[in-house]
């Protein structure tokens, strides 16, 4: 092999082994690239032989090893020259070295030759030592560091060896013990590529200085760490200790130890108590391995904390069940109002238990708007049917583990609050009501409602599976009842195991009569007051209900009516009312209670009107009236559309209008007119949001009237959808929208005849007086609500 060893060498390229100027080590090379292994070979053969004078050069770079490297990519500029003093293959992938730097070099001129790389080189030579003020500062804190070796032995350093502790101690003023320092100090490999490439040497000591601060933080965090640790495993030992001679003491003295006594008592509970076979095997596996147990050790809470709950948790205690239909059905009506479906339904559970004894408990949900009485009806039939009562609330639930419980591999885990509420129970065959099932939401942490599926599927619950206990729980004897505002909020599959029964708005009758029979006697007891001192007129009930609350429910209802209380009391106590006189309650009394009249509902046409139809709307607070409103001027063939109306209103706005241009001479309009006006659609109270498919026939009859001339009759209401032909669509929410109707003192309706099967919810008080006409075409309605024609309006 021809090589000038003067000015070239061969190179060996590294990224993660490290020889320092001035210093030895030993360096293990066995993660070299499958097509660099044989370079590398020959490069310590070649190097070592006496062409090469055991010379070579430890050169640097980044990233992966392949042919763009060879061409120059990657590769560092600086390396270190250094000698071999002997090399071996200790296996096919690694070779041990042993190599001494001898100080820095810049190669160039890179190439493959002889199967291994070849470079030209040139010797840098450090600065002298000149004794400049520079030097010594740096002089002086390179023995610093070192004086603080040598006195702590600190751990950032790797044992040195003989020759450079010998020259430590020495002393002497050198930079390269710079280079020493980097060498036997533990940094990063990116840190010690930057000192090796580094040649301002005050640059190269702050590199080393700043790596060794950090490394020693690092060593004082895990000295202290460990220590921490041996102190806690020696307080863990001592505290065994003292507790093993406490228990040989009390053994001694003839006392029964805490844990033994416990265990029998829970053999005990097991062997003596009619648990399924399985969940006595189960108990007694686990009773085994807690005996097994240090009593304080977390493993052997772990396992009392699951014995408690398997053990604790109803698997055969059954509550007797109230058979006899009239009590039952006198309580129910006793609690309630009202709710004939509800209670019929109860009543045909208890005729099936009655003649198939296996049958299956339904699941029930109750949906309407809040405050109507879903959960107290939960509660009166668990009284009616004289059995324990639980509830849940779901509102906000979103971690599935919260109704399949934790694995009990987790720290704190629990049961599911399923199994939870049966514990409390203490009965298999609860009243169980999962209110607000509509609330449950899902997020990363797995879907709830999934998981409900389960609990509600009476082909599955029999089964049920909660994470902690292990073992199938059967859920098919509870009786389930659920409540929901909203069933679109239902997934469909939940949806699907559901008995639904709606429960809709009270009218103003039923809500004057539980005001009468069940709001005013509580209130009354709950302020003190017998029904001697105070009463309340229809009337008065009445105001309240109309101009003081706007509800689906009784809720706000019963917050005046107990608020008319507590101030009836006050009176009293400061003798402006006599406490031994009745206190009637009336419109007058309210208003001085309550103060101005918080809502006003919309009131009807006094006398007909041109361009203004009443609709009738169903709001989340019952039944309304709503009055629509046209007008038409100059303008290019637009409509406009305020009253902050919903998409689907919106919507039904462009169908009647297309309607009306497509019968415009059977209805008795100008076709051309459409072009020279724009017409204007509104609904009062524009700060109230407004959507519903059933407005389509009152727009359509308030344009028409409008464009006519021809007024419509101010004692007249409607409700219902159209289609692009004219037909009339059902709607939703008959029942609240007569009785607004009626409330008002609007005396004939339009309905959509197909609503005629919904005609049986509406009060036989507001049948009576209502007059009800169904419909299947717009023309129908037409013709019956607009008068005569009293002039005739158009744009030339």
């Amino acid at each position: 092999m021809n090589i000038d060893k003067d000015t070239q060498l061969p190179l060996l390229l590294v990224n993660d082994r490290f020889v320092f100027p001035g210093t030895e080590a030993v360096i293990d090379f066995s993660t070299w690239p499958s097509d660099y292994k044989k370079m590398a070979v020959d490069t310590f053969s070649n190097a070592h032989s006496l062409l090469c004078g055991n010379m070579m050069i430890l050169g640097f770079y980044e990233g992966d090893f392949n042919q763009q490297l060879l061409e120059g990519n990657g590769i560092k500029p600086i390396g270190i020259l250094v000698k071999i003093k002997s090399f071996r293959f200790l296996n096919n992938d690694i070779i041990r070295a042993n190599l001494i730097g001898v100080n820095r070099v810049t190669y160039t001129n890179i190439r493959q030759k002889y199967d291994l790389l070849i470079a030209d080189y040139q010797n840098y030579q450090e600065t002298a030592f000149d004794g400049s003020p520079k030097a010594l500062k740096i002089i002086k804190k390179i023995s610093e560091i070192l004086k603080d070796y040598s006195l702590n032995n600190s751990t950032a350093w790797t044992r040195l060896p003989p020759t450079i502790l010998e020259r430590v101690s020495k002393g002497g003023p050198s930079y390269d013990l710079i280079d020493v320092m980097a060498q036997y100090f533990r940094m990063d490999n990116e840190v010690k590529m930057q000192v090796i490439q580094e040649l301002d040497i005050e640059k190269r000591l702050k590199l080393v200085v700043d790596a060794l601060a950090v490394s020693e933080a690092e060593n004082q965090l895990e000295t202290e760490i460990n220590n921490e640790v041996r102190r806690r495993i020696d307080a863990s030992q001592r505290e065994y200790m003292l507790r093993e001679k406490m228990k040989v003491i009390k053994e001694q003295l003839g006392e029964a130890v805490d844990k033994d006594r416990d265990i029998d008592e829970l053999k005990k509970l097991v062997n003596e108590n009619p648990y399924p076979e399985k969940i006595k095997e189960k108990a007694l596996d686990e009773i085994r391995r807690y005996e097994m147990m240090p009593p304080n050790s977390s493993e052997a809470m772990v396992i009392r904390n699951y014995l408690d709950w398997l053990l604790k948790t109803p698997w055969y205690q059954t509550s007797e069940e109230q058979k006899d239909f009239n009590q039952v059905e006198e309580i129910l009506s006793k609690n309630h109002y009202g709710l004939e479906k509800p209670k019929e339904r109860i009543l045909e559970y208890l005729a099936v238990r009655e003649f198939a004894k296996s049958s299956k408990a339904p699941i029930i949900c109750f949906s309407g708007p809040p405050g109507i009485g879903k959960t107290s009806l939960a509660k009166s039939i668990a009284e009616a049917l004289n059995k324990t009562f639980v509830k849940i609330s779901l509102g906000g639930v979103h971690d599935e583990a919260e109704i399949r419980g934790h694995r009990r591999t987790y720290l704190g885990s629990m049961p599911g609050r399923i199994i939870q509420a049966m514990r409390k129970a203490g009965v298999v065959n609860p009243v169980f009501l999962l209110d607000e099932i509509d609330k449950v939401s899902s997020d990363y942490k797995g879907d709830p409602s999934s998981a409900l599926l389960e609990v509600l599927d009476p082909e599955q619950n029999k089964f049920f599976s909660d994470h902690y206990l292990e073992e199938p729980y059967d859920l098919s004897n509870a009786l389930f009842i659920t409540t929901a505002n909203y069933l679109e909020n239902i997934s469909p599959p939940l949806r699907d195991r559901l008995e639904i029964i709606p429960l809709s708005s009270y009218t103003e009758l039923e809500k004057l009569n539980i005001a009468k029979e069940h709001l005013i006697p509580r209130q009354a007891e709950e302020c003190g007051l017998s029904s001697s001192k105070i009463k309340f007129s229809e009337d008065a009930i009445l105001h309240i209900i109309r101009y003081y609350t706007r509800e689906a429910g009784v809720r706000q209802l019963e917050r005046y009516i107990g608020a008319i209380c507590r101030k009836t009391i006050v009176k009293q106590l400061k003798g402006v009312y006599s406490k031994n006189t009745q206190q009637l309650i009336n419109i007058k009394k309210v208003r001085e209670f309550l103060e101005k009249e918080r809502f006003d509902y919309t009131k009807k046409e006094k006398v007909d009107q041109i361009g203004v139809v009443t609709g009738l709307a169903y709001t989340e607070f019952g039944g309304d009236i709503l009055p629509i409103e046209v007008t038409y001027f100059e303008g290019k063939g637009k409509f406009i559309l305020t009253g902050s109306l919903g998409d689907v209103m919106k919507e039904s706005a462009e169908i009647a209008v297309d309607y009306i241009k497509a019968n415009a001479k059977k209805l008795g309009i100008d076709p051309s007119i459409f072009e020279k006006i724009d017409i204007h659609i509104h609904a009062p109270e524009g700060a109230v949001p407004k959507d519903g498919p059933s407005a389509g026939v009152t727009m359509t009859a308030a344009i028409v009237s409008a464009l006519t001339m021809r007024a419509v009759k101010s004692d007249i209401a409607m409700t219902g959808e159209i289609t692009l032909r004219g037909n009339v669509l059902p709607i939703g929410g008959l029942k609240e929208k007569s009785i607004s109707a009626h409330r008002v003192g609007i005396k004939k309706i339009f309905i959509p005849r197909e609503n005629e099967k919904d005609l049986d919810e509406i009060p036989k008080q507001v049948l009576s007086e209502l007059e009800i006409v169904l419909a299947d075409n717009v023309e129908t309605i037409l013709e019956a609500v607009l008068v005569e024609r009293n002039d005739v309006r158009s744009i030339n």
